[in-house]
Parts: C-alpha cells; structure tokens; sequence
C-alpha cells in the first residue's frame, strides 16, 4: 500500500494524528489491562521492580536504535539538500559558460538551460513531492548536448571554453543523476516495523505497573505514547527528503533562475 497520502497533510495535522494513534493505543491498552494486571499483582508482593528494571532496558535499547535511525535520516536529509546545491550551482556555472560562447549558438544554449531550469522548478519537483521522477529533464539536457557537440571551436581560448563547457555539462548530468536517485530513498519496510513494533512494546511495558495512585500511571502511559509519537512524527516526516511539507525545495534553483538566467536576458545589450 502506497503511504505517500500521509506527506499531503500539513505538518501540524500529520503531527496531531501520529500522537492520537499512540495514545489511543498507550490509554487503550492502560484502561483494558488493569483488572488482568491487578490479579498478577499481591498486596504482600508487587512485580513493579521486575517491571522497572525490564522498562529501563528496553527503552535504553530501543532509545538507541530510535536515535541512530534519526541520525541516519537527518544525514540523508542533508545530503539530498547538498546535491540540490550542487546541481543548480553547476548549472549557474555552465550558464555563465555559455554566455561567452559566439551567436547563434550562444542564445540556444541558454534557452535551452533556462528550459531544464525552469522545468526542474515546475514540472520534476512537484512529481518528486509524489514520489514520482519526470523524465522531461533528461530530454532538454539531450537537445544541449546535441548542441553543444554541433559547436566547433574556431580559436585556442573558445577550444578551452568548449572543453570546460563540456565538462560542466557531464557535471550537471551526474548532479541530476544523485538527485534522482534521492527521489525514493527512505527506510526499508523491516526498519519500519522494528520502529513501530519497539515503540508498541516500550508502552506495553507500561501497563504492567500496578499503582495505588491511578493518575500518576495514566499521566506516565500519556506522557511516553505521546513522546513516542512525536518522534516517529518527526522521523517519518524527514524519511523521504522531497515530500511533505518539511521536505528539501527547488529555491536553489529558482535562485539561479531569477538571479542568473533573467538577469542576463535584462543586462544583455541588444544583437551581443
């Protein structure tokens, strides 16, 4: 079942919804459990050591696995933010590039740099934000190859402007190339069910108390479902760099857009 539906809702309600799953199931569990609990409990005996000591040993463990998979997901977040960088940064540098390049070839480059650009802002991202690669990219870039390669150096510095053309080019390429592979990255399914089923038995751990003071027990049962819940809130809503609303968006190319490519066509004096 495809659980991409969950990253169209703000992050306030996916957020509220995650904590009300885990305290329905923590308080659930606390108010069906007492009476079985009472009977495994004596007055001249109680199992709340056994179970404390049994508690501090899951959570520290399960608290370790929760917090190296964080890292994980931040480092991959990050990254995926990094390439995004690195891609439109290349692809300024190529459109600065091209600018020296001789008429007529000059302007179809650019228009065609400007096309990707623009076609990375409108059309690949908001299909990466589904989960989703367009593959529109790949064949404007193949039309700026085929230009280029029609292009043929007439002095030493336009055959070294040509090479560095090129080489940023192939650059752009293999920059797209680690960004969409990013586009489906995320905890495997087996990671998953080991973080919810060792959040699921943390709180299970719980209803085993047996204590005279019964607010005390229920604020404890809420305040760790509700803990559990943010976390993993926080965990799914970094998982996949590009969906949701805290996701890695297109603004470093929209910068080289605005900031680059138009400014270019307004500076640019008539017939240059």
């Amino acid at each position: 079942m495809n659980m991409y539906w969950v990253y169209d809702m703000p992050n306030w309600l996916f957020g509220s919804l995650t904590i009300a799953v885990f305290l329905a199931i923590g308080l659930g569990g606390y108010f069906g459990s007492r009476e079985w609990v009472r009977s495994l409990h004596h007055e001249s005996h109680s199992y709340n050591d056994i179970v404390g000591f049994y508690f501090g040993a899951l959570t520290v463990l399960y608290g370790i696995t929760l917090g190296l998979l964080m890292v994980g997901v931040w480092s991959n977040f990050s990254d995926t933010d990094q390439r995004v960088s690195r891609e439109a940064a290349t692809l300024s540098v190529l459109f600065h590039d091209i600018s020296h390049y001789p008429e007529p070839i000059r302007s179809k480059l650019q228009e065609g740099l400007k096309e990707y650009c623009w076609n990375v802002i409108s059309v690949a991202w908001p299909q990466q934000r589904k989960g989703t690669i367009s593959l529109s990219g790949r064949l404007i870039l193949r039309r700026v190859e085929d230009q280029l390669t029609s292009f043929e150096p007439s002095t030493y510095g336009q055959m070294a402007l040509h090479a560095e053309a090129f080489r940023q080019f192939n650059q752009l390429r293999e920059e797209r190339r680690a960004r969409l592979d990013s586009v489906r990255t995320g905890l495997s399914g087996n990671l998953w069910a080991l973080v919810l089923i060792g959040a699921f038995i943390n709180v299970a751990v719980t209803w085993f108390f047996h204590t005279k003071d019964t607010n005390m027990h229920f604020w404890m049962t809420a305040l760790l479902s509700s803990l559990l819940g943010l976390m993993i809130f926080l965990l799914a809503a970094m998982d996949h760099p590009y969906l949701g609303n805290l996701s890695v968006g297109p603004d470093a190319f929209q910068v080289v857009y605005d900031q680059t490519m138009q400014t270019y066509d307004q500076t640019a004096e008539p017939g240059k």
